[in-house]
């Protein structure tokens, strides 16, 4: 397929805040599966996430974990290639044994239950995993033959543990998407990563130009300043957010070093105690947090309720 030229940010006028599709519309369809990614697009998310792992010989896939086991029937089809830890790795298969793999709903993989009970049923569908380069593509058509355009938001996933077992998954993650021309703050993409010594690498070394978001972990702490040199915004955990119903002090402190705030991740069928609707946990994040962009399994949701009339 031709490589279609990405959509600028001055021509597709992204107002903030805006709808972050986690693992594309992953609350109706397993993660990360072509048609989470095309229900995503279909609900309206302005941007649609792409989570980056290498197979071993270092094609970029899709996939939240560089497990195998908590959404593919790995165990079944291939018994006989786990570690000594009992978890089968991306790393430890070739892209054509990948694509042998049932995906399926996450599953907790010491319990073999559903993580999620009222989400798709894990025994059924047939999903397959997508390489970065497919659902590179795939959303570049659906913006085309649409006229709707959603960005793209790629995390490279560990790349220190990557490097330890010998594959350097970050220039080769750069490489596709300069392939699909987004090199730039011009384009609708940003890139994230939750190690911070990542992000400055990205950044300096291999000359990332492009927008750049530090994931942050519920408890992970960060000199702010210093990330505001070379990141554009930071993805904090919810929790970090928020206390309750009160907004913590993360959020001004953010905004008044010129970081965009991308929280994670709502999820209608896990609120945070103590809040009984999704409606409000919108309104504490984007009225009162002021944040600008939010991580969502139900896209639908969130994009339905920032477009109903509100003061911000």
């Amino acid at each position: 397929m031709k490589t279609l030229i990405p959509f600028l940010f001055a021509a597709t006028a992204f107002a903030q805040p805006f709808t972050i599709a986690h693992r594309g519309a992953s609350g109706y369809v397993p993660e990360h599966t072509r048609e989470a990614k095309v229900m995503a697009h279909a609900m309206d998310a302005d941007f649609i996430e792409q989570d980056v792992v290498l197979s071993k010989d270092d094609v970029p896939v899709v996939l939240h974990d560089i497990h195998l086991d908590t959404t593919s029937d790995v165990s079944t089809r291939f018994p006989d290639r786990k570690r000594a830890d009992g978890r089968y790795y991306a790393l430890d298969f070739t892209l054509s044994e990948l694509r042998q793999l049932s995906m399926h709903e996450r599953m907790d993989h010491k319990t073999g239950k559903q993580a999620y009970p009222k989400r798709f049923p894990a025994t059924t569908g047939g999903f397959r995993i997508l390489t970065l380069d497919e659902e590179l593509e795939l959303i570049a058509g659906l913006n085309h033959s649409t006229g709707r355009v959603a960005g793209i938001y790629p995390e490279i996933k560990q790349p220190a543990w990557h490097r330890k077992e010998g594959h350097d998954i970050s220039p080769i993650v750069l490489r596709v998407l300069a392939k699909h021309g987004y090199t730039s703050k011009e384009h609708a993409c940003y890139l994230q990563c939750f190690e911070l010594d990542e992000v400055k690498r990205l950044r300096t070394e291999l000359g990332w130009k492009g927008r750049l978001i530090f994931l942050m972990g519920g408890k992970t702490k960060a000199d702010l300043a210093e990330v505001a040199k070379i990141a554009d915004g930071i993805g904090p955990a919810i929790s970090s957010i928020l206390s309750g119903t009160k907004v913590t002090d993360l959020a001004s402190q953010a905004h008044a070093l010129g970081l965009e705030l991308h929280p994670y991740t709502l999820r209608i069928d896990d609120l945070p105690k103590g809040i009984a609707t999704s409606d409000e946990l919108m309104r504490l994040l984007f009225d009162e947090a002021k944040v600008d962009a939010l991580f969502t399994d139900f896209p639908d949701v969130t994009s339905n309720w920032l477009k109903k009339p509100r003061s911000r």
